[in-house]
């Protein structure tokens, strides 16, 4: 496990609904009942004929509205709680809830044949959380659409095409790509701020990894000279002195 041990004990695992399988659940289940420790999972669910019949039995004052990531009140979306309606066949772990999102689809979105008659795009979640609100809930699960972001970035740094026909040469290729997107995500979110911290990696390679500068040495010390005329020089000075000030690790 990646995460240092002295996190551990607090623990949110969110993913989509290729993670919504009793081996997963199973298992997260079986983590967050070990003393010491609570694991809270957030994982999509599918919607099939079982969750149509349960919505269907939602009254109008089961929906609240869902927020946005800000905090805000999402315009057109709403979300409700399914848990005391959905007949879950046995199996699932205890204390599982299900949580469903409605939001008036965007024009050319793919809608299912119940979507189509009810006018609403659903989608859905389960989650062993006992508290918060259940607009909370809602948005700090969609915030797991970072990870399909950094998969994104990830093919932008090597995961998109594989070099070799070698499983040995492609799986250190792969292992290095992961190394670069963890560092480029590091920089973005310790290192720099304002544009910097959102632009995409061709865009920080152009501006940051791939400027022209030259490595000297001169009063016993090293010193890289960035031109100044380059646009994001400040940036880049003020990056490496923010690294400067991270404490060693031990």
């Amino acid at each position: 496990m990646q995460i240092p041990a002295a996190h551990r004990r607090q623990v949110l695992v969110r993913g989509d609904s290729a993670a919504a399988s009793h081996a997963v659940l199973d298992w997260l289940h079986a983590q967050d009942q070990k003393r010491g420790r609570r694991v809270e999972y957030s994982i999509g669910w599918r919607i099939d004929d079982d969750e149509h019949i349960a919505i269907k039995a939602l009254s109008a004052s089961a929906w609240s509205p869902a927020l946005a990531a800000d905090g805000d009140l999402r315009d057109g979306a709403e979300v409700a709680e399914l848990t005391g309606l959905l007949a879950l066949p046995d199996g699932w772990p205890p204390g599982m809830r299900v949580v469903v999102r409605r939001e008036r689809p965007h024009p050319g979105a793919q809608l299912t044949l119940f979507e189509t008659r009810d006018g609403w795009r659903y989608t859905a979640f389960v989650t062993n959380a006992t508290t918060g609100q259940l607009q909370w809930l809602e948005a700090r699960h969609r915030a797991h659409a970072r990870v399909e972001d950094r998969i994104r970035c990830a093919r932008d740094v090597g995961l998109g095409r594989l070099p070799s026909r070698e499983f040995a040469i492609n799986q250190a290729w792969c292992q290095a790509a992961a190394i670069a997107i963890d560092l480029l995500a590091w920089l973005q979110m310790f290192v720099l701020d304002g544009e910097l911290a959102r632009v995409e990696p061709k865009a920080l390679r152009y501006r940051i990894l791939h400027t022209a500068a030259r490595y000297t040495r001169g009063q016993r010390r090293r010193w890289l000279r960035i031109p100044s005329s380059w646009p994001w020089a400040q940036q880049i000075t003020t990056a490496f002195t923010t690294i400067n000030a991270i404490p060693a690790p031990g």
